[in-house]
């Protein structure tokens, strides 16, 4: 249930994105920056590098978006967008490696890529059951918060509570979840 929950939020901010809608920009920008840059700077050990690829595959996203045709999932979009322009610098930088050398370097990207695709979901999985766990109250400001990307006063507003009680309950929720599954925040 909380993968078809996962779909369907996914499915929601692609259509946004795709009617120029920028909040939902954002929110995909958020939710897959880092992941896209961990991924990056694994193949290239380099953070400034990692910090320029991933920019610029989400600034064609946000370019392209119009047109896009994604037939997976956006998050494996996103990382072979993602492996395909590190090829591409690779390319650009004319390193003088022989052929055994680049099919060696194709059979660790595809391996790498296949490796991260299966954590993150793992990891994605982890994350939705970890907010399950949050108390009623926490949970649901928290996923307005992350989620819907409300503002404290928004949440407040809508909840009925104090924006300090917004806050108590985000800083309580982010607790839980770095203790229960760190991996999101590093």
């Amino acid at each position: 249930m909380m993968k078809k929950s996962k779909k369907n939020i996914e499915k929601l901010l692609i259509r946004g994105l795709k009617e120029g809608n920028q909040n939902s920009y954002k929110i995909l920008f958020d939710r897959y920056y880092s992941w896209l840059h961990n991924y990056v700077y694994k193949l290239s050990n380099d953070s400034s590098l990692s910090d320029d690829l991933v920019q610029n595959v989400m600034l064609r996203l946000w370019e392209k978006k119009s047109s896009l045709q994604i037939t997976s999932s956006l998050k494996n979009y996103l990382f072979r967008a993602c492996h395909n322009e590190f090829l591409m610098y690779l390319r650009q930088q004319k390193k003088k490696y022989s052929t055994i050398d680049a099919l060696k370097w194709e059979a660790i990207l595809e391996i790498h890529t296949e490796k991260e695709e299966d954590q993150f979901d793992a990891d994605w999985l982890k994350l939705e059951k970890a907010i399950e766990q949050l108390p009623k109250k926490c949970k649901e400001v928290f996923k307005l918060s992350r989620l819907e990307q409300k503002k404290h006063k928004e949440i407040a507003d809508i909840l009925g509570i104090s924006t300090k009680t917004v806050e108590v309950h985000i800083s309580k929720a982010i607790r839980f979840l770095k203790a229960n599954v760190s991996i999101f925040f590093l």
